[in-house]
């Protein structure tokens, strides 16, 4: 299946009830399967939006209703949703968001980019606020971390970006789903549906009182602690013996690991270290590396975002490289390769 029907199908039977979204390349197709294959689901509301302000707030909606919901869109589209991605966060409101990210700043391109880093990693929008983000770099990986996302968002009642691009969305791989939603998923018991036999909740964005929303920061705060504390996942390649290990994450971590192959073709002693969670960032397993190998090669399809993470995590441990190629202009091993040899023996690690 191609990478954008592969999320549709998860988020389906993972349990989602509804989804608003509005076109945008490169992931109309997500769109697409969602108003096709929800009406299989029983009380499923698939409606696309006039805008995509209307669509993040029509789950902001859902999500009150206590029921599993998403939208999709690319980077453009995801800058307008920034506002009511902020609204949920201020009302601990559950939500699942897909960002297949093509080339920017601006309208950009439509090719594949690994530019909103920033973005979802930060927050996106205003206010003290975080989303679990997730890096996928395979179809099965887009079709397990869906199903994940949708955990995430009502475990810790966060919205959760997948943030993919427009290689993954196009490409078509062999996909296993391993879940089945049931046929009506349950009502998250903090759902406003009528305030029949107990008093009615108000759920509000504004306070008069500072001393309340600093509360609510705080309350916030500690929450995104214990996620960064659990919810941490990351993955290493032939890092054992390795003295250089490139740091790549989603489409980016897939080129560089046929060029880390290559390269151990070469004789050339490469690994390779790729974070799944964006945020809550790895740090403490990427330190882990820095015991024992003292050169990182980051790389990414953007001018380097992730960039500033690992220079956070690795301090004066190790030296960070850095090669990116930004504007949906997508890096072949090949050049890749050429790269990780440029370091490898200008840092005298052949002589290891």
């Amino acid at each position: 299946m191609a990478g954008n029907a592969v999320i549709g199908e998860a988020a389906i039977r993972a349990g989602c009830q509804c989804y608003f979204g509005y076109p945008i390349t490169p992931q109309n197709e997500l769109t697409e399967y969602m108003a096709e294959h929800m009406s299989r689901r029983k009380g499923c509301t698939f409606i696309q939006a006039e805008s995509e302000t209307s669509a993040i707030n029509m789950v902001y909606g859902a999500s009150l209703a206590g029921v599993r919901t998403m939208t999709s869109s690319s980077s453009p589209g995801i800058s307008l949703k920034q506002e009511g991605i902020s609204y949920l966060a201020s009302n601990e409101l559950p939500a699942v968001i897909v960002n297949m990210t093509r080339g920017g700043p601006g309208l950009g391109s439509i090719c594949a980019s690994q530019s909103d880093y920033f973005q979802a990693t930060r927050g996106g929008g205003h206010g003290d606020y975080r989303t679990i983000v997730l890096g996928p770099s395979t179809g099965q990986e887009l079709a397990d971390l869906t199903h994940r996302a949708f955990d995430l968002a009502d475990m810790y009642r966060i919205p959760v970006v997948i943030l993919g691009d427009a290689m993954l969305g196009q490409m078509m791989e062999p996909v296993e789903f391993k879940h089945e939603a049931p046929d009506v998923p349950p009502v998250r018991p903090d759902a406003l549906r009528g305030a029949r036999g107990r008093p009615s909740r108000i759920v509000k964005i504004l306070s008069s009182n500072p001393r309340d929303v600093e509360e609510l920061n705080w309350s916030l705060y500690r929450r995104y602690q214990l996620i960064a504390e659990q919810e941490t996942t990351s993955e290493s390649f032939m890092v054992d013996d390795a003295e250089l290990i490139v740091v790549a994450f989603g489409i980016g971590a897939r080129i560089a690991r046929g060029a880390v192959k290559n390269a151990r073709g070469y004789g050339m002693k490469v690994g390779l270290f790729r974070p799944i969670t964006l945020w809550p960032f790895p740090s403490e397993s990427l330190q882990a590396l820095s015991e024992r190998t003292k050169n990182f090669l980051v790389f990414e399809l953007n001018m380097g975002q992730m960039l500033e993470d690992v220079r956070l995590a690795l301090g004066d441990k190790a030296a960070v490289f850095f090669y990116g190629r930004p504007g949906g202009v997508v890096s072949t091993p090949a050049e890749v390769l050429r790269v990780i040899a440029r370091y490898y023996y200008q840092r005298g690690c052949a002589r290891a």
